[in-house]
Parts: structure tokens; sequence; C-alpha cells
């Protein structure tokens, strides 16, 4: 099978030499390299051309989460797999990417997301939310697996996660205009359609974000807006608010264990959270100015 992995990348001169060197390390796989970079301009190139890389350039206000990565599929349309990994992960092992092909060997697979482990920089807070939602058990899930599993049963993350063509082209290919989670939206069509999505726990890489309460705040206005925009992806998966509780408490008792003392923290950061998300579904009601302030990915107003 010809694979493809595309990273893109906006100035990441200073966090790509690391996953570079990652996957120049890997072994058992046969994969080509394809950066699509958002028209950088802190020297990213010179960190490409050291480690034999070329970026295809596009302008950075026609960067999306879906229609990006939609290009990459486009571009590189002789892969028979397409891998998407994020220029702040590293892979954690030379078999990263062999284990994380292993799963399509089964017909039915369309997609399978990689695990992904906290950075050492990692905050408590920015553990747990890896360790909650990263199993150490490798599993398939399929349309049955819906109702017993609500929206974890779509879960997968573009940070490390491949996808085979077929399926793609079969659900209709990237979505051409949402603000985050292209990946579960594309995860959610294939479970639709009949395809399985794997997980496999021994692909792994590195992946965690320190935010602070208020890009907390941001992330789930964007979440609340794609889930309020995709009304069919709860309709089908459930709402999220189930999940939501399961992860507080998760967090209550690992933080009692290990940082107590972050505790009255990560209840605000909830709360946080909580009214963010509330905020991104009532988004159609709010003015467009507000939207931008409130969104992380305030380039996804841009023409609205």
């Amino acid at each position: 099978m010809k694979t493809i992995l595309c990273i893109p990348t906006l100035n990441a001169a200073n966090s790509v030499s690391s996953l570079f060197e990652s996957i120049t390390k890997q072994v058992y796989c046969d994969f080509d390299v394809k950066i699509i970079d958002s028209d950088s301009t802190d020297g990213s190139s010179l960190i490409f051309n050291k480690f034999g890389f070329s970026a295809y350039i596009i302008p950075r206000s026609s960067f999306n989460h879906g229609s990006t990565r939609q290009l990459a599929l486009d571009l590189w349309s002789e892969s028979d797999i397409i891998i998407f990994m994020t220029q702040d992960s590293i892979l954690a092992s030379t078999e990263a990417i062999k284990n994380l092909l292993a799963p399509f060997e089964d017909e039915k697979v369309g997609a399978v997301c990689g695990r992904q482990l906290p950075h050492v920089e990692a905050s408590p807070i920015a553990a747990h939310a890896r360790l909650f939602n990263y199993s150490a058990e490798s599993s398939i899930k399929s349309k049955d697996d819906i109702a017993r599993l609500g929206i974890k049963a779509a879960f997968i993350s573009n940070s490390f996660a491949a996808y085979r063509r077929t399926a793609l082209i079969a659900v209709g290919g990237f979505p051409s205009d949402v603000i985050l989670s292209e990946d579960t939206y594309v995860a959610t069509k294939m479970l639709q359609a009949g395809w399985n999505v794997a997980y496999a726990a021994d692909a792994i890489c590195y992946h965690s974000h320190n935010y602070s309460m208020l890009e907390e705040f941001r992330r789930y206005f964007d979440i609340g807006v794609f889930h309020g925009r995709e009304s069919w992806y709860l309709e089908l998966l459930g709402k999220a608010e189930g999940e939501g509780k399961k992860f507080v408490m998760s967090e209550m008792r690992y933080l009692s264990k290990r940082a107590p003392w972050l505790i009255p923290i990560a209840v605000l950061r909830t709360g946080f959270k909580f009214v963010g998300y509330k905020l991104g579904q009532m988004a159609p009601r709010l003015p467009l100015w507000l939207k931008r302030q409130l969104s992380m990915n305030k380039g996804y107003w841009k023409n609205l």
C-alpha cells in the first residue's frame, strides 16, 4: 500500500525538529513525508530542508482543518493510506508508524487512531486528559458500538491518525469548512457507512497542551460551534455531556492522588469549559465580532 504522511505546519521552526527526528527513525514501513505549510515566516523551510523535506505552500488565510487535509488527499492521489500528524507531536518509538498501519490488514478498517501520551513537561491536568482519552488497550469499533460507547465510538485525533483513501472517498472526504473536529466528523461518517474505526494502543506519540484557562474556554467554544452546526453528529452519537461528567470524575480522582492542590483550579476550568461549550452552541445567535473574540480558531470566521 502506498502511504503518505502529511503534516500541516505554521511557523514550526521551534517545534518540528523532534518530530522529524522521530519520523526518520521509523523502521519496517515505507512512506513519503509531505508538508502543507501555511506560509510560515519563521524560517521553517530551513528545518524542512535540513531533514530533506519540502513543503507545499498555501496562503495562511486559506487554512481550514477540513479543507487543508482534503487538499492533501487530492494532491497526493496516488496514496492508498494517508497519515496525519501535527507539528507538535513526536513519535514515541521506531515502530509507531508500522503499528499504526497494522490494523489496515482488516479490509473493513477505514481509519486508525494512535495513542497519545503527555509530553514530559505536561501539567497534571494536561497529563490526565491524555491518559483518560487514550487507553492502553487496542480496539476496533463499528456502528454497532455506538449505542454502548456514544460519542467515544468515533473518537480519533489527527495529531496521529491514518485513513484508508477508499473509505475517505466513500464518505465524501474531509468536510470543506469546519472549525475543528474534521477527524471525528470523518470517523462518524465511516461508522455510519459500515466501516470500522480502529484504535492502535501500540502506535504511540507524545502530544499534549498546557492550555491556559482562557485557551480551554476558547477551545470548548469551538467544540460547541462544531456540535451546533453539525446537529446530525450528536443525533447519531448522543450528547457530549455524559462523557464530560465521566471526564470530570476521573480528573478529580487523578488529581486527588497526584496534585490535590490543583483540584480547585480544575473545578474552575471545568466551569469555563462548560460555559464556552454552551456559548459555542449558541453561536448562530451571537454577533460575528463576539464569535471571533471567543474562538480559538479565529481564522474560521474570516469569511462569515
